[in-house]
């Protein structure tokens, strides 16, 4: 199933956990510092808290997190065809996880990934939160899936 990822930037992430623990009624699926995401089941939602990065209370950027690869690179040609200018499916590791994802830039420059985990829990360092503002380059999978 694929849901709806809404990324905040918050000035306080032990009080905006606190919060969207007790809205969502659930714990968050991964704590880092300065970080948290909430997978949400009901509605399906995967919630991503980033501290100190932006101006707090604001959007971070969007996505659409889907279960597979072969499903990010269906859509993202999808897109294409309609005339959208979505960048090419790569491998990154970003927010924790090392992910195969594509970028696209909506009006006002919304950024909306489209994206799927492949690695959880990657032992990489430059597995923070930097990244997750907007495209990076990286290796094209879409061949590879």
């Amino acid at each position: 199933m694929a849901r709806l990822q809404l990324a905040l930037n918050v000035s306080d992430l032990d009080e905006a956990v606190d919060f969207y623990r007790r809205l969502f009624g659930t714990d968050p699926t991964k704590r880092r510092d300065g970080y948290a995401n909430f997978a949400v089941a009901d509605p399906p939602l995967k919630l991503v808290l980033f501290e100190g990065s932006g101006e707090p209370g604001t959007l971070n950027h969007l996505g659409v997190e889907m279960p597979t690869t072969a499903e990010v690179t269906t859509a993202t040609r999808r897109i294409g065809e309609a005339g959208l200018e979505p960048g090419d499916v790569s491998r990154d590791v970003c927010c924790h996880a090392e992910q195969d994802k594509a970028w696209v830039t909506g009006p006002d420059d919304a950024a909306w990934e489209l994206y799927t985990v492949v690695d959880d829990d990657p032992t990489s360092d430059s597995a923070g939160g930097a990244c997750c503002s907007g495209p990076v380059a990286g290796p094209d999978v879409t061949a590879a899936r």
